[in-house]
């Protein structure tokens, strides 16, 4: 039997440990029907037209810290699914996994661990794992260090040739060159995609974006990247695979449609903490999205292209907008996808699986499976751990 290491961070239990009230960084899409335990700022109006603030939290900006990763539901789903491969060794990416991962020695380690600290902190589970010569899933330390810092991978997609905005890093506020077209959205460069992006960070004139560099590199201490403002329609999209045999699953349109009148066409805190609230959900993801064959083959192409140009193995989650133009550019790649399994969740690579025809348990296999031929681990054929299972249950039973 194949012994599965399994790692990941867990939320903490401790309410004052979890995700703070402002601006959460997660990687997963936070879901509506989820958020009971965020204070969610419900005496603000929503006011068409309006650009409403961040919520404005008493505890300090670190308080997000744990916001990345998981719930027990997830973990504990993940787990499920793992087990229809072999036997599953819970590893959580805490101060003494590495010495469990070298006690265990597991055949192959499914890794959703995104780490605590630091800009290379996606890529410590995967880093041991290769010290210790444990296969694993995923992209590779590399791979998950470049895609979260979104300047560095910007500059590889480009130099590739491959659609993204134009853009510029920048260190102190008053150190843009001016080569950028107004508007631009400003964003820090290492974050999750949500931590730090708001409505305000979409700036109209000069003044307007040195105001709010100088608070993110306040707020966050690390660069700012300045990127012009894309206008056209936003996708993301799940890629599972390979080589030659990587592909698209349905592609997630954005329907800025259903957000309230006059704000921006952002899938940001706003859209995602103030507006979209338990007691009336946004229909804001649309999968598959209602795109023409053309525009679908051309977003799949630059996908796949950005997938293999940084790397990327087993599964990522890539973000792409359409320029003026109707080009397909890419914003974001995530190589650690988030992954909820609650359908109401709204979390998009399971939404794009169910799609497919791809149950939850099916999308982790899958991945896990990938991850094995890539690097030569044996696993059970599902219908051979189906039968091993009736025959346990039957000799029980008996």
């Amino acid at each position: 039997m194949a012994r599965i290491g399994f790692a990941y961070n867990q939320k903490p239990d401790d309410e004052e440990a979890r995700t703070g009230d402002d601006e959460p960084r997660a990687e997963e899409e936070p879901p509506s029907s989820s958020r009971k335990r965020l204070s969610r700022n419900d005496s603000a109006p929503r006011v068409a037209g309006a650009i409403q603030p961040p919520v404005t939290s008493r505890r300090s900006s670190s308080d997000d810290e744990f916001a990345e990763w998981d719930s027990n539901e997830t973990i504990s789903a993940v787990e499920h699914a793992l087990s229809s491969l072999g036997e599953v060794i819970r590893l959580e990416a805490s101060v003494n996994f590495p010495e469990r991962l070298r006690a265990e020695r597991p055949d192959i380690v499914f890794n959703m661990a995104e780490g605590l600290r630091g800009v290379n902190r996606e890529s410590h589970v995967p880093a041991m794992c290769e010290f210790f010569g444990i296969p694993y899933s995923g992209s590779d330390p590399f791979t998950l260090s470049l895609c979260l810092d979104k300047a560095r991978a910007k500059e590889c997609l480009a130099y590739h040739g491959i659609p993204t905005a134009p853009f510029q890093l920048v260190h102190d506020a008053s150190s843009h060159s001016g080569a950028l077209r107004f508007p631009v959205f400003v964003k820090p460069v290492h974050e999750g995609s949500s931590k730090g992006i708001t409505e305000r960070n979409y700036c109209r004139t000069p003044s307007e974006m040195r105001e709010q560099v100088a608070f993110l590199l306040d707020r966050y201490r690390q660069p700012v990247l300045i990127e012009e403002f894309l206008t056209g329609a936003e996708f993301t999209c799940a890629v599972l695979g390979n080589g030659g045999d990587a592909h698209v699953l349905p592609i997630v349109g954005m329907n800025f449609d259903v957000l309230p009148s006059g704000s921006l066409p952002v899938y940001g805190f706003e859209a995602k903490w103030l507006w979209d609230r338990p007691e009336q959900p946004l229909e804001i993801f649309e999968c598959p999205a209602r795109i023409d064959e053309a525009l679908r083959c051309t977003i799949e192409r630059v996908v796949l292209a950005a997938y293999h140009v940084l790397g990327c193995r087993d599964w990522s989650r890539i973000d792409v907008r359409l320029d003026a133009a109707g080009v397909p550019n890419v914003v974001e790649v995530n190589p650690l996808p988030g992954i909820l399994p609650d359908p109401a969740d709204n979390s998009c690579f399971p939404k794009a699986a169910r799609a497919a025809g791809m149950s939850y348990d099916e999308l982790i296999q899958t991945c896990v499976r990938h991850a094995a031929d890539r690097q030569g681990v044996s696993l059970p054929s599902n219908a051979a751990r189906r039968r091993r299972t009736s025959v346990a249950r039957a000799a029980a039973s008996s």
